[in-house]
């Protein structure tokens, strides 16, 4: 059995909807893809959402690995990690590193799912920081943004790295021969920019990709770049910005669709051409985060995913696992990266 064919490690206990909604996602994903799934968390909890969610009809693709502690979404990351071994959360990583599972998925507290990869998964050689990529809509597809949340603080180096795994995840993942690598800054002239930026943008042009330059956060929907390059804060900000908007814009049309007679009658005839943008504008269509940079595929999911989203987010990961994302990212990085000297400390 080859590492893509193993089951996909599902964190049953992480989420605010955790763990029926998790458990209904998984349910989906075995009857509509036949993937493995191994649900991790107490078993007690997880096997009425199972037994609610199957009924009657077991599937042996489904099976519990029971994990007896759970880290809340309030808890300090790094602490927690090392406290609660047998957190869920740290299990279903563990499984990857101990090569049973091809992939792990969590939609619980995103700084413990980033300690527990570094703890069990471990980062890829020559990886100064494990990076948070996700995927924003964009006039032509999608624009992959890396940092969203793993570093808040970051160095040129680290930034030069993340354009390098952005060009693989593009390659590989979304099947572009040539990506664009952008960084993003507040202007597009590459004098533009914090100190950070303007250090980041020297390196990233010395490397073999093709490096567009800079962009501002607008373009990232324009689809002027493939791939976004940005610290984790910038990043964490812009992502939950663009949510935050389509939702209200989303919103503010329902209200004035259902405020007056002739409102209904246009909102009617818009709904079937507005249902595909806000599906590509909704985060459970896109699933989860993958965590670029360790040595393995770990998918960080919405901490408000329902079922839809789970469905969406181990679809990521599976799709990780049979490209092999990180070893292509191992290959990228060794021989040709930046030099870095730093480590990993949470």
């Amino acid at each position: 059995m080859t590492e893509a064919q193993l089951p996909i490690a599902l964190d049953a206990m992480g989420g605010d909807n955790a763990p029926g909604e998790i458990v209904r996602g998984a349910v989906r994903v075995v009857r509509e893809t036949g993937v493995t799934i191994l649900l991790v968390g107490r078993r007690e909890v997880i096997e009425p959402a199972l037994q609610a969610a199957v009924g009657a009809s077991a599937d042996d693709r489904l099976r519990i690995v029971d994990a007896r502690d759970v880290i809340a979404m309030d808890e300090h990351p790094a602490n927690a990690v090392r406290a609660k071994r047998d957190a869920s959360i740290v299990r279903t990583c563990a499984l990857v590193a101990e090569g049973k599972a091809s992939a792990a998925v969590s939609a619980g507290n995103s700084g413990a799912m980033l300690a527990a990869a570094l703890f069990t998964v471990k980062r890829i050689p020559g990886v100064a920081r494990p990076a948070i990529g996700t995927t924003f809509p964009s006039a032509h597809g999608q624009t992959f943004v890396l940092d969203v949340g793993a570093n808040t603080d970051c160095k040129a180096e680290w930034l030069a790295q993340f354009a390098l795994m952005g060009d693989v995840y593009a390659r590989t993942m979304q099947d572009v021969t040539e990506p664009r690598i952008a960084l993003l800054s507040n202007g597009e002239e590459a004098e533009k920019g914090s100190d950070l930026v303007q250090a980041a943008h020297r390196l990233i042009a010395q490397l073999p990709i093709r490096f567009v330059g800079n962009i501002e956060g607008k373009d990232i929907f324009t689809g002027a770049a493939d791939v976004v390059v940005t610290d984790g804060f910038t990043g964490n900000i812009a992502l939950k910005t663009a949510e935050g908007v389509g939702e209200f814009l989303f919103a503010s049309i329902s209200a004035q669709a259902r405020s007056s007679f002739t409102g209904k009658i246009g909102g009617a005839l818009l709904k079937p051409k507005l249902r595909p943008l806000q599906d590509r504008a909704d985060y459970r269509k896109t699933g989860g985060a993958l965590l670029l940079g360790v040595a393995g595929e770990v998918v960080i999911a919405h901490g408000r995913s329902d079922a839809e989203a789970i469905v969406n987010a181990i679809a990521v990961a599976d799709r990780a696992a049979r490209k092999d994302v990180s070893g292509a990212i191992a290959i990228s990085i060794t021989p040709r990266s930046v030099e870095v000297n730093d480590v990993v400390s949470i």
